[in-house]
């Protein structure tokens, strides 16, 4: 819900490459003027739900709230682009709260990394064979062999991102959930995938990391030839996502159920 005592002054706009987000950016700091993002009240993200995910994953330790306007090719991520009264907008507007998942992936030399991801963790096979998984939440053994081209862990704000594409589950942007979805699946032929609490922790073991590599992707982060990898929501980040009034998140993920 919009904040009574919320005061956006110091804008700072961020703008993708493309040429229609370029001009934007021109005329809104002509119009409204320019901070860094360290001083700003309020980020305003032009271009594409891209450029959307690099402004949170950028920003995510921040506390600063982004607000987007759509100047890009895919925009569920973002509000309608106008010039005209953009404080009136800003300080009008619903948040999304939202929790990154952190990946925690060892590859076959013992080496970790640790990456954070607003959409999802994905698993996916390097090679023409198919990815022999074993799946564990909270220690316990769920899965002892998952054949496929992979498997995600999404949450609800990525539930409609590649999550959607593979079978998983919408999730309403305010349930404690989280999607995990088999992608392609060979066997259990039958099994799609589980809803899980938002404080579960994944472990997905590579069966066979050698013959069969397996790839771990966090968003748009990639870690090659994992062994394993740990996956959850970080609650000690909060983002804060701006949206117009009656085009909050909540509302096109409701509306993406319907298929509109």
């Amino acid at each position: 819900m919009p904040s009574s005592t919320r005061k956006f002054e110091r804008i700072a706009f961020v703008a993708s490459p493309a040429p229609e987000a370029r001009k934007a950016h021109a005329r809104l700091v002509r119009r409204y003027g320019n901070v860094s993002p360290a001083r700003a009240d309020v980020v305003v993200a032009l271009g594409g739900d891209g450029l959307m995910l690099r402004t949170l994953h950028r920003l995510m330790k921040s506390g600063k709230p982004i607000y987007g306007m759509h100047r890009g090719t895919i925009g569920f991520l973002m509000n309608e682009y106008e010039e005209r009264k953009l404080h009136e907008r800003l300080e009008a507007a619903d948040t999304a709260l939202i929790h990154p998942l952190v990946m925690r992936a060892r590859d076959v030399k013992g080496r970790v990394r640790v990456h954070h991801a607003i959409n999802e963790v994905s698993l996916f096979r390097q090679t023409y064979q198919v990815a022999r998984l074993a799946i564990e939440v909270d220690g316990k053994k769920r899965m002892p062999e998952l054949m496929g081209d992979g498997v995600l862990v999404a949450t609800p704000a990525g539930s409609t991102a590649y999550n959607l594409s593979a079978q998983g589950p919408i999730i309403p942007i305010d349930a404690p959930l989280l999607a995990l979805t088999a992608i392609s699946p060979f066997r259990p032929r039958r099994w799609r995938g589980a809803l899980l609490p938002d404080r579960a922790r994944v472990t997905i073991h590579v069966l066979d990391p050698v013959r069969r590599p397996v790839a771990a992707v966090a968003d748009h982060t990639e870690v090659r030839s994992v062994r394993e990898v740990e996956i959850a929501m970080d609650h000690r980040i909060s983002i804060q996502m701006l949206f117009d009034p009656g085009h909050s998140l909540d509302e096109r993920i409701v509306r993406e159920q319907f298929g509109y």
